[in-house]
């Protein structure tokens, strides 16, 4: 049985992995979906929610699955990514893979991202959510995404690494950076062509998908100390 678990990112929620968890579960794939605390309700609720209650509220998501599924496939997109990554290192005998989606490694800053707002029509609203969220979670935000830093060489299972060639909100040096600083020679990239951030609604989604399941299928049951 390939279960899959799917984190999602800052300020948002399962809509942002819903089409590619969709796929899986038309594959055969269990897969898991969530709410990361501090998200889905207020923003008081989201000012009140540090960056280690996201990555607590996933690591319970993630036990629960394992009192029934010895090993499963952990999904993030944008900040989920970095969530899953210290999740990776935490239980690095129980995940199989991990897909990183968009990862904010190098994340643009506010005037870049005005730049890019009038090539973007269709996500001008996920983008203007970004800048009416509390100062505090973004400074939360900030904080997970520095941290991360000493994250990436300590994860030692197989890493796909997804990025649209038009991302708004990350830099295109994220994935690369990935890609070289991942602590496991065995890592791919897949460039998803005329996709923006939010990847998993991309022209041509369905080929990232494709070589979603292929990597998962390839590396099922193969963690370091499996």
């Amino acid at each position: 049985m390939k279960v899959c678990l799917l984190i999602h990112g800052f300020t948002g929620g399962e809509h942002e992995v819903s089409p590619l968890a969709e796929y899986l579960e038309a594959q055969g794939y269990t897969v898991k979906m969530f709410t990361l605390q501090g998200h889905g309700g207020s923003k008081a609720d989201l000012r009140n929610a540090t960056r280690l209650d996201w990555i607590d509220s996933a690591e319970v998501e993630l036990q629960q699955l394992l009192t029934t599924y010895p090993k499963i496939h952990l999904i993030g997109f944008s900040t989920g990514s970095l969530i899953a990554a210290h999740l990776v290192v935490k239980y690095p005998n129980h995940i199989c893979s991990l897909t990183m989606l968009s990862t904010p490694v190098f994340p643009l800053n506010p005037q870049q991202i005005i730049r890019t707002l009038y090539q973007w029509p269709m996500v001008k609203a996920y983008i203007r959510n970004l800048f009416v969220v509390p100062s505090k979670a973004t400074r939360e935000f900030y904080r997970i995404v520095h941290e991360s830093f000493t994250i990436y060489p300590h994860i030692k299972i197989p890493a796909l690494i997804v990025q649209g060639d038009q991302d708004h909100l990350v830099k295109m040096k994220s994935a690369s950076y990935l890609a070289e600083h991942i602590g496991t020679p065995d890592t791919r990239v897949i460039i998803v062509p005329k996709s923006g951030h939010l990847v998993c609604y991309a022209e041509r989604k369905s080929d990232f998908f494709a070589a979603v399941q292929v990597w998962i299928d390839t590396h099922h049951f193969t963690s370091p100390q499996s």
